[in-house]
């Protein structure tokens, strides 16, 4: 987070003597996204003034995750600000490479081959001899076993599929049958059937989403896409 908050402050300002209430507002926002204050290599101004009256000031800072390389590893250019009375507030941030994923094991939702996954799964979790765990070591054994167990029965059922936009979460295997006999007709009505299931299906799985929310931790809400409210009234007494 960073840009020209317009608040001065002592504490980012050492050429400032006084402390502004509106900082206190902007350290919570600051707290409440997890971020800290950080501090250039070389501190200096960051807003020159023309009026010989006013004096240069901090007032664009920057904030980034307590624990980034990073943090207190950024440079104020006052030499490139150009024609603006700000200068540019410059940092280097690593980007980690990330490996792309293209392939991965599913079992469709609601076909055969889940239930016989589930099936043999439980028969298999309840021939695991847990009568006996005289100590940490034979506990550690069972756990072990349990993981190896199940990890072959998952790669037993399911199948190796490549990632793309069907991959999604209410995706199952009539969906699946009507895209493919589709396909193979390139039949209009059998078109409309594929989208008449896909509508249903969706309307099942986000439905069924929806409920589990509801009923778990009793919070709709988090459906929605707003500003949560301790951001909103920070603001709101900020303003005021």
């Amino acid at each position: 987070m960073a840009g020209n908050f317009n608040i001065k402050d002592r504490d980012w300002d050492p050429l400032y003597s006084f402390h502004s209430f509106h900082s206190d507002f902007l350290m919570e926002i600051d707290n409440y996204f997890q971020l800290k204050l950080s501090f250039p290599v070389h501190q200096v101004s960051t807003c020159y003034t023309d009026n010989h009256n006013d004096s240069n000031s901090v007032i664009d800072l920057l904030f980034l995750w307590p624990n980034s390389v990073e943090i207190d590893n950024y440079f104020i250019l006052p030499d490139s600000q150009h024609p603006s009375d700000h200068t540019p507030l410059i940092v280097d941030i690593s980007i980690i490479e990330e490996v792309i994923q293209e392939k991965r094991h599913t079992i469709i939702r609601n076909s055969k081959e889940e239930i016989n996954f589930i099936s043999e799964l439980m028969n298999t979790i309840g021939s695991i001899n847990t009568a006996s765990i005289p100590d940490k070591e034979s506990l550690e054994t069972i756990v072990q076993d349990y993981v190896r167990i199940s990890e072959f029965i998952w790669y037993k059922f399911s199948q190796c599929v490549n990632i793309n936009k069907c991959s999604k979460a209410w995706w199952n295997e009539e969906c699946w049958d009507k895209l493919t006999r589709y396909r193979f007709s390139k039949i209009l009505d059998n078109w409309k059937v594929f989208k008449g299931v896909i509508k249903k299906t969706k309307y099942l799985f986000f439905n069924n989403k929806i409920q589990e929310i509801m009923s778990k931790n009793k919070r709709p809400w988090n459906f929605m896409n707003w500003v949560k409210k301790q951001i909103a009234s920070y603001w709101r007494i900020a303003i005021q």
